[in-house]
């Protein structure tokens, strides 16, 4: 018999407490942090960081903390209304992108810039398209009847994993844009350092939070 999670030695349970609240401070910090340093409404390139940011740092990285078994601001509640609080947030995430990107791309537009020439760019878009593929995908696991002919626990396996790789791909999108012009004109030093710090803790904690859960159903069934 393998063990549990229940019998696994209590400080690992602690260290993944203490990382998993960390990073909603961290989520919503930085989000602030871009939210001040951007000023939205100021002009209309202020929108794109700011909203990109709050997709990404906060909506998407509490749509899965969500799922935390040391953290999760919702503990109490059923997974199913977890799955649906999940759904809302990651809905908020891919509009916020959505408004980001055409803020962005009409700012190029009426200045006369080409669109997508960075890697900052490129990545963002695909990962805009990504999650919101993987938000309609979603669906047949809030509504069962759409899932005709298909494996639940399967459809749950390659939304947990595509999931994953979404959120990577928002985390390395983040971290591009700390290397842009306007971010690296506007923060230098220690403090650019501490940016950079943000998005790659929660990339990392959630990484952990997916896969130990992925490992712990594994051990389950053997």
């Amino acid at each position: 018999m393998t063990q549990s999670v229940q019998s696994e030695p209590w400080i690992y349970g602690v260290t993944r407490f203490l990382f998993a609240s960390l990073t909603h401070v961290v989520s919503t910090v930085f989000t602030v942090f871009v939210a001040l340093l951007s000023s939205p409404g100021s002009s209309l390139f202020s929108w794109h960081p700011f909203l990109m940011t709050l997709a990404f740092s906060f909506f998407m990285t509490e749509a899965v903390l969500l799922f935390s078994p040391h953290s999760s601001p919702v503990r109490k509640l059923s997974h199913k209304t977890k799955g649906r609080l999940h759904w809302v947030l990651q809905c908020l995430c891919v509009t916020c992108a959505c408004l980001g990107l055409g803020a962005i791309s009409y700012n190029k537009h009426l200045n006369g810039k080409p669109h997508f020439t960075s890697w900052h760019g490129l990545l963002g878009l695909v990962t805009i398209v990504i999650v919101g593929l993987q938000s309609l995908a979603a669906l047949p696991l809030i509504y069962i009847k759409l899932a005709k002919g298909w494996s639940l626990a399967k459809l749950k396996r390659y939304h947990a994993v595509t999931g994953l790789l979404t959120y990577l791909l928002g985390s390395g999108s983040l971290l591009l844009g700390l290397w842009s012009a306007w971010f690296t004109g506007t923060v230098n030093g220690h403090a650019w350092y501490l940016a950079v710090l943000c998005p790659s803790l929660s990339a990392l904690v959630i990484m952990s939070q997916v896969t130990n859960a992925y490992l712990a159903r594994k051990q389950m069934k053997s």
